[in-house]
């Protein structure tokens, strides 16, 4: 799973989703890419669950580039715990995705494959997306 090696705080607070996103929000690296149109979190797992879904799509074909980096500590307090204490112990990692936040890039397969490989990625993550071109919106 991705994860990031150091960071400055250990804990940090929950924040609020609004607003869309300006940087990362055009292709860069490749010919097709998958988008988000809602805001939400996208957990290192599934980050990892819509790769492998794309790699296995293509037949690890073309080239694939991941555009987010899950660098938010999610933290959990232990099961059957009573109220107050202060806040749980880091547990997982997540992306914050806003709306218009481009998250996979693909190059080197034809359009039908990725579109193909792309939509079934959008299926394994909490929130939706669409597929979009270098040319053209799809």
């Amino acid at each position: 799973m991705l994860s990031p090696k150091k960071v400055k705080h250990r804990k940090v607070f929950k924040g609020r989703s609004t607003g869309v996103a300006f940087r990362g929000s055009s292709i860069s690296f490749g010919e097709f890419a998958l988008k988000a149109t809602v805001c939400g979190k996208m957990s290192a797992q599934q980050i990892e669950a819509a790769r492998i879904t794309i790699n296995r799509t293509m037949k690890r074909g073309g080239k694939v580039w991941i555009r987010v980096f899950p660098d938010k500590p999610l933290t959990k307090k232990p099961a059957e715990t009573r109220m107050g204490k202060g806040k749980g112990s880091p547990e997982s990692w997540c992306a914050v995705i806003k709306p218009g936040m481009v998250l996979y890039e693909i190059a080197g397969v034809s359009e039908e494959m990725a579109v193909k490989a792309l939509s079934l990625a959008g299926n394994k993550l909490p929130f939706a997306t669409k597929v979009i071109s270098k040319e053209t919106t799809l």
